[in-house]
Parts: structure tokens; C-alpha cells; sequence
């Protein structure tokens, strides 16, 4: 993927058609301190530009736009600054005035393609009700215009009369994208339109934003955590942490020369897969919490290049790069001659350096490890699962999977690769036990005897499932809420291993450490909600850990995370292999993660294995087409 620029000169010769100017929003909550999610953020979006706005959760990338669209809950609200829409200052602007803009002329798809459709209305009625409301046609015209935006998003005109669970995400976001130019608004605010979806819908649904938005030429604010996938479509690039906007770029000159420190991080957290050595640098430690406030630079506390005054001094925002490109970082500024504008002087500072100086997770061609000599410890034979599903008056066959073949090995990573629909959680639960192979069979090689895992009833099938854990995709969802994580932890090890009392106190504050999470006596009486996505999924992780299993099943367990956070996962799933001999089934539709990880990798389509081998030898000269489909799909804002 290469950075282009595709409307900027188009953009430059007309006024703002938004401005954001120096805008704050605040949380004050009742109970809690208040926090300043968005701090004094100025910058503006001309007539048919698009716009990409990265940055990690918690950054104040949703917030910002909630507060553009005027859609803030309380108890959050604009505090400061003015945000202005054609000339005319929004700001302040009555309800009833906004909505007779929203749809119109400003409009947005929203980040859970899942959630964003009414569940009991057929799609073509959702589309009826945002027309008929906001113009005057009616009856035929109406259904003229749902055809074009069906025909304008690719989807087939028959899934109009679908209701919303009857499609795929993929479509559902889709939809929600023609739902958002059904009035052929001039500004369309897109936040994570594509989060959870496999990396070939993915693609299929960002060139389809690429495309139309060249055709309508509306203007686009592209909220991401991700920046893969935003760099190639974006004019200009703005990249928010800790509330602030800290470096804004055109994006062919961030890809060539990013200002900001953090900024290098992000493009670190990327790597082409198909390179005999692979780095992906990541960013150590978390954002800051924005309740405690700071002095200084946010980043300072992770920042490798941070001085002195980086931790006393805040930052402006300065015009550092050669194209009119700006960063708040006194680094930058000093290296570039601005350091007296920066509010520094001239501290001694090392040369500019491209690359974010981070902690790296390195995988090169010596590091395939050879599986032919390992014991098998499960094996999959001929297994294929088909649901039987009435529908009406006849019944409906569904073929999940088909004549799949492969093993696992004792101590290996093997990658299960595929998209969203293709087999892979329905393989899961067959080896888990949740379910039975229709044909052939799934067996364990443990030290006790090998066993059909889908003959395993009852205290048997328990008895299994102390081998065999599990490692959820959704670390929000994966933890009991209402548990501290000392009670969650302790479970497993109770019902397991019969440790209770202080000796299980002792046995979650080592996993907890194992994980990571230290010191451990400052996590285990937290609850989730409490803790980051990638902390919850250290604890879901731990809680894995804690049966003492021999093999984990780790279902897409970074496809919900920053990319910041992602290596860092990715490693300690490795040094669960390195130092504990663990075997791990990683399922993923993303390659990159699997080079990083995986010994051995098996290409899953539409329930049939279509290709398997050797990592690096898969994913450096694939023979199937799917793979390389999936390869291609894989965002690398670094490569060409």
C-alpha cells in the first residue's frame, strides 16, 4: 500500500468548507474528576478532501468527532472554541436547525456495522424513513433512489427486503455507507467503519468509500485507530494523542518524514509479511489518563527521544515540515531550528531520526523452527460440519466445513487463516468439544492415550478441557464485569487445580505477573472495566494460563486492538511457546500476525483447506489464489 494523494490540489483552491477552531470538549461526570478529552484542537476540511484522523483508543478521536456532529451525551460538552460548517457557526446551533442539516449536509457512519441498523425494520424501510423525512420524494422516486445507492455500494437490489441479521458485516457496513450519502451530504464523518471486519471486506469496503467519494466529491473525516488503513485514501493526515492534535501532514509527506515521535511509532507497528525479516516496533506503556491531567508533553513518559523540558513544558503546535506540515514536539522543533518558539531554548538533542527507537518484535527466516520432527498433539482428519437449519417447509444444509486435514504440534504456533465465514470458529469449537464433527474425526495425543475429542461426554469432557483453553476475540465482552479480576483469575484454579484461599491468591498473582500485569497487587482487586483492551486481554490470557493447559485456542485475540498494542501480545503469546512449550491454534484473517507467530500456517476458504505449510514458505510464494488474495489485503503503509 502507498501513500496518494488524490484531491488536495482540487481542495486548496476554495475556503474551508469546515473549521475547527480551538475547540475543547469536557467530561464532568458526578461522581468522578472531570476529564478534558479534547484540548484546544484547531484545523479545517475543504470542499471534496478527504481526511484521515489516527491516534489509539482513548486519544479523544471519538470524541472529537461526536462533538463535530453535535451528537455529545452528556455530562460531556464543548467547553471551548467554535466549530464552523460552511460559514455558518454550529456550535451553539439549535436542535431543531441541526437536523435539518444532519443527513443533508453533514452525515456519518458510525464504527459497529453491527449495531447501526434498526433489527426489526426491513433495510429498504430505513432507507424509506431517511428520505421521505428529509425531501420531498415519495412512492417510486423513492425506491429509484434506494436502487442507485444499492447499485452505487455494489450490493445486489434482492437484499433490500433483508432484515439486518440476515447479512453479512461487510454488507450491513455497506449499507450504512449508502445510508449515509442517501441525501448526497457534502461532509460525511466515517469512525472505524471497518473495525472487526476480515481484511478482505475490509479492503472491499474502504475502495468503495475510495470510489465514491471521488465520484460524489464530498468531503471526509476518517477516524481510525489504524493507520494501514487510512494513509492510502487520505489527503491529509491528523494524528491525536492525549486529546491534542500533535502532528497534522499531507500523507505522502508523514509516509516520507513523520515529525512526531508517536507518529513513527504507529508506521512501526507495521511490517511486510512476505520479508525474510520482519520488525515491528511498537509503543511502550499507555496513553495517559486524561482525569489526572500532565505537564508537559502527554507522550513524554514513552518517549525515547523526551528531554527535560518535554516533561514541563507543553508543546505547540508548530510548523516543522518542509510542505507546510506541523508538530507539537520540542524534538522536532529543536532539530529543525524552532526551538526557541517551542519554548525550550537549546537543549542538547540527538540527530532526526526516521524511525521510532521502541522496543521490537523481530522475526527473521532462521527463526522458522522445523515441525516435522515435533509430536503431534492434535490432529484434525477429514473433518467436515454441516447444519441442518428448517426454513418454511423445507430444511436448508449448510456446509461450515468440508474435508479439512492438518495438525497441530507440541510446542508450535499454527495459524488458522481465513476470512470472516469461512470455518475457522466452527474448527474451534469441533477441537474445544462445544461441538461434533459431522464426518471424520478430531483427536488429542496426550500423555494419557489419544481420544476422539468429540466422543468426551460429561466429567470426560471436563477432564479435556483442563488441556485445552480457549483465548476470546473481544476482550470487552470476555470478562464478568461485575468480578474483580482476583475472583475471575481464581476460578479456573479452584474448579481445576482445588487451590483456595491464600494459596489461590498466590497462584493469580503469579499468572497476573506472567502476563505482565505488574505489580501484581495493584491489579487483582480491579475490576474490567478498569483496565485497557490490551490489559483485559492479558487477563483473558491468564485466565488460559491458569489450567495449566497444553494448548491454547486464540480466536482473532489482537483483531480488536490498537496497533500499538498488538506486537505486544503477539510476543507474549510467543514467549508462552518460548518458555512454558505451549501449543498454540492462532485463528486470524490477517497474515502479517501470522508471519509474526506462526510455525506453520493452514489457508481455510469456505470451509476447505486450500493451502498449508511452512509460514514463511506460505506467505513468500503462495500457491493458492485465496492466499494471495489475502495477502494483498493486508495494509503496509511502508511498502513501495
Amino acid at each position: 500500500m502507498t501513500a496518494t494523494v488524490t484531491t488536495t490540489d482540487r481542495a486548496a483552491t476554495g475556503g474551508p468548507l469546515l473549521s475547527v477552531e480551538r475547540l475543547s470538549v469536557r467530561y464532568e461526570p458526578k461522581r468522578h474528576a472531570p476529564t478534558e478529552a479534547v484540548s484546544d484542537v484547531s484545523f479545517e476540511i475543504r470542499p471534496g478532501e478527504f481526511i484521515g484522523l489516527i491516534g489509539e483508543s482513548g486519544s479523544g478521536k471519538t470524541t472529537l468527532g461526536t462533538a463535530l456532529l453535535r451528537l455529545l451525551e452528556r455530562p460531556g460538552r464543548i467547553s471551548a472554541g467554535r466549530i464552523v460548517f460552511d460559514g455558518t457557526d454550529i456550535t451553539d446551533l439549535p436542535e431543531d436547525d441541526l437536523r435539518g442539516m444532519r443527513w443533508t449536509e453533514i452525515s456519518t457512519v458510525f464504527q459497529s456495522s453491527m449495531n447501526s441498523l434498526n433489527p426489526v425494520l426491513r433495510v429498504d424501510e430505513q432507507f424509506r424513513d431517511v428520505i421521505e423525512y428529509h425531501t420531498r420524494r415519495r412512492g417510486q422516486q423513492v425506491s429509484d433512489r434506494i436502487d442507485t445507492l444499492f447499485d452505487m455500494v455494489l450490493i445486489d437490489r434482492r437484499f433490500q427486503r433483508s432484515y439486518p441479521h440476515e447479512l453479512s458485516g461487510g454488507m450491513r457496513q455497506r449499507i450504512n455507507l449508502a445510508l449515509a450519502l442517501a441525501i448526497e451530504p457534502r461532509f460525511v464523518l466515517l469512525d472505524e467503519p471497518t473495525t472487526g471486519l476480515d481484511v478482505v471486506v475490509q479492503k472491499s469496503i474502504l475502495d468503495n468509500i475510495r470510489r465514491l467519494q471521488a465520484e460524489l466529491g464530498f468531503a471526509v473525516l476518517f477516524i481510525s485507530h489504524d493507520i494501514g488503513t487510512v494513509l492510502d485514501l487520505s489527503d491529509r493526515i491528523l494524528v491525536m494523542y492525549g486529546g491534542r492534535i500533535v502532528e497534522q501532514q499531507r500523507a505522502r509527506d508523514l509516509l516520507a518524514d513523520p515529525l512526531h515521535p508517536y507518529t513513527k511509532g504507529l508506521l512501526g507497528s507495521y511490517g511486510d509479511p512476505r520479508a525474510e525479516t520482519v520488525t515491528i516496533t511498537y509503543v511502550p506503556g499507555r496513553p495517559p489518563d486524561l482525569t489526572a491531567g500532565y505537564t508537559g508533553c502527554a507522550f513524554a513518559p514513552r518517549c525515547p527521544e523526551a528531554i527535560a523540558g518535554c516533561r514541563s513544558v507543553e508543546p505547540p503546535l508548530l510548523r516543522l515540515g518542509e510542505h507546510g506540515g506541523e508538530a507539537a514536539c520540542h524534538v522536532a522543533a529543536l532539530q529543525r531550528g524552532q526551538g526557541e518558539r517551542s519554548g525550550v531554548g537549546t537543549e542538547e538533542v540527538g540527530p532526526v531520526v526516521r524511525g521510532f527507537a521502541g522496543p521490537q518484535f523481530v522475526k527473521t527466516a532462521e527463526d522458522e523452527r522445523s515441525l516435522h520432527d515435533r509430536e503431534v498433539l492434535l490432529s484434525v482428519d477429514a473433518v467436515s460440519k454441516t447444519y441442518l437449519r428448517r426454513r418454511g417447509l423445507g430444511t436448508t444444509r449448510t456446509e461450515a466445513v468440508r474435508d479439512a486435514s492438518f495438525v497441530l504440534r507440541k510446542g508450535a504456533v499454527t495459524a488458522l487463516v481465513g476470512q470472516s465465514g469461512s470455518g475457522k470458529s466452527t474448527l474451534a469449537r469441533m477441537i474445544t468439544g462445544v461441538e461434533s464433527p459431522s464426518t471424520g474425526s478430531v483427536t488429542f495425543h496426550g500423555e494419557q492415550g489419544s481420544f476422539a475429542v468429540g466422543s468426551r461426554r460429561g466429567r470426560s469432557l471436563r477432564d479435556y478441557r483442563s488441556h485445552v483453553q480457549m483465548v476470546f476475540q473481544d476482550p470487552y465482552s470476555a470478562l464478568n464485569p461485575t468480578k474483580t479480576l482476583g475472583y475471575i483469575l481464581s476460578r479456573p484454579l479452584a474448579n481445576y487445580r482445588g487451590l483456595r484461599g491464600a494459596e489461590a491468591r498466590r497462584a493469580v498473582l503469579e499468572l497476573l505477573e506472567t502476563v505482565a500485569l505488574t505489580p501484581a497487587e495493584r491489579y487483582i482487586d480491579r475490576f474490567g472495566y478498569e483496565l485497557s483492551g490490551g490489559q483485559r486481554q492479558r487477563v483473558v490470557i491468564a485466565r488460559a494460563l491458569a489450567v495449566e493447559p497444553e494448548l491454547i485456542i486464540a480466536d482473532e485475540p489482537i483483531a480488536s486492538l490498537d496497533v500499538s498494542i498488538r506486537a505486544e501480545i503477539l510476543e507474549l503469546l510467543n514467549s508462552l511457546v518460548r518458555d512454558r512449550g505451549v501449543t498454540i491454534l492462532y485463528i486470524t484473517h490477517d497474515l502479517l500476525s501470522a508471519r509474526m507467530i506462526a510455525d506453520d500456517v493452514v489457508v481455510l476458504n469456505q470451509g476447505r483447506v486450500v493451502e498449508q505449510g511452512p509460514a514463511l514458505e506460505v506467505i513468500r510464494n503462495p500457491q493458492d489464489d485465496y492466499t494471495r488474495l489475502l495477502l494483498d489485503a493486508v495494509p503496509n503503509p511502508t511498502a513501495g
